[in-house]
């Protein structure tokens, strides 16, 4: 998922489960850089935060970060997320929402034209050209 698309997504299903009466959660990788969310409360690298505004203060859901503040053990805390670090974004109740890849850095000069998917040479097998027709 595209970096600049993302916030998008996140803005669009946080919106969503919001006007559907539902809870929006985000699934947080704690090990980028830049998060900071409170110690301890991760597992496995991942920590799942309600995003419901009713249960955040300060809410802002920008293009590169996610800031906001919420309550560990009754302690306010500041939590700030680089919108690369977001894995998920989902509705509590029912499950449904959005999951993003972690895009692998390309090296210069050697980007990929082939289609994540799909067989190398197009739809027409491995090493067979591209076909075109004309339909009238």
């Amino acid at each position: 998922m595209s970096k600049l698309i993302t916030p998008y997504y996140i803005r669009a299903i946080h919106q969503w489960a919001v006007d559907n009466g539902l809870t929006p959660h985000v699934l947080v990788d704690v090990r980028q850089e830049g998060v900071r969310v409170p110690a301890g409360y991760d597992s496995d690298g991942e920590i799942v935060l309600n995003v419901h505004p009713q249960a955040v203060a300060d809410l802002d859901l920008g293009d590169d970060w996610l800031f906001f503040h919420a309550r560990f053990s009754g302690k306010s805390c500041a939590i700030e997320i680089p919108v690369t670090a977001v894995r998920a974004i989902f509705a509590r109740e029912n499950g449904e929402g959005m999951s993003f890849t972690i895009a692998e850095p390309v090296e210069s000069g050697k980007a990929s034209t082939e289609i994540p998917g799909r067989p190398p040479g197009g739809d027409n097998g491995p090493g067979k050209p591209p076909s075109l027709r004309v339909i009238k």
